[in-house]
């Protein structure tokens, strides 16, 4: 997650990195033991670039897609292929919109500082109900049980989808060393998926422990991008379980990739 104040750094800072293409020192994939995976392009979508994706979600044939920054925050559904606004609901200026999860009909979407979340009907967009949280709200997702909730720490909780209450917390950690700045999630078979903030990579994390099961490297994903791109970092997931295709994508964004990975 990142404030409005640190928008314009995070904008500059990329866009070095994505004219130069290398892992930065201090780069979780140069300390691992865990497996490493590279990624090859399928395909490439447009994305609306000025779209400050906070959450993103593959669902029966679209995309629902959560969108931050105070008085520009949205949920909106969206036609993969032409990029068209199927259905869209604009927050209130004082929500910086976060993560989303679906689950039985309904969206869930979490809010950064406010912590408030929103239930949405699945199919109207209309808000059906609320539910409350201490701290920051960064990433959700779901088992189809439980929702998963990161909070920019290396603590995720599970919470019952009915009271929000926290069932368990698991810590992630890569042997010795925790992993922070957990963000935007999705679950991919079995495993929760997670971007982490101001890396160029996924985390795969064993939801019963805690424990790193292995890192996918996006840093070629710059090469696909126009030149001199104004984009801010990686963040959205979405797994469509059907066909098993994963897609990702990033803050102002002008394109969302279809990967898939190797070792």
């Amino acid at each position: 997650m990142i404030a409005m104040i640190l928008v314009f750094f995070c904008v500059s800072f990329v866009g070095v990195f994505a004219q130069n293409n290398f892992l930065r020192t201090d780069s979780p994939l140069l300390k691992t033991r865990s497996p490493i995976s590279r990624i090859s392009v399928v395909n490439v979508y447009d994305h609306d670039p000025r779209a400050f994706t906070q959450g993103l979600v593959y669902h029966q044939g679209h995309l629902y897609e959560s969108t931050g920054l105070y008085g520009k925050s949205a949920l909106m559904k969206k036609d993969l292929s032409s990029r068209k606004v199927l259905k869209a609901h604009q927050m209130p200026a004082e929500y910086f919109g976060e993560g989303i999860a679906i689950l039985d009909g309904k969206i869930y979407q979490l809010t950064y500082q406010n912590e408030t979340g929103f239930i949405y009907d699945l199919e109207t967009f209309k808000i059906t109900g609320q539910f409350s949280y201490r701290g920051e709200g960064w990433g959700l997702t779901t088992d189809g049980r439980y929702l998963m909730m990161s909070n920019g720490s290396s603590i995720i909780t599970f919470h019952d989808p009915g009271t929000f209450k926290i069932i368990r917390r698991i810590q992630v950690k890569d042997g010795d060393t925790s992993i922070g700045r957990i963000n935007e999630m999705a679950f991919v078979k079995g495993e929760i998926w997670a971007n982490i903030f101001m890396e160029d990579v996924i985390v795969r994390i064993s939801p019963q422990t805690g424990k790193v099961t292995g890192w996918i490297d996006l840093s070629p994903l710059y090469s696909y991008l126009p030149r001199n791109s104004q984009v801010d970092v990686l963040n959205g997931i979405a797994y469509d379980r059907q066909a098993e295709r994963i897609f990702v994508t990033g803050k102002f964004w002008p394109k969302i990739f279809e990967i898939q990975l190797f070792q």
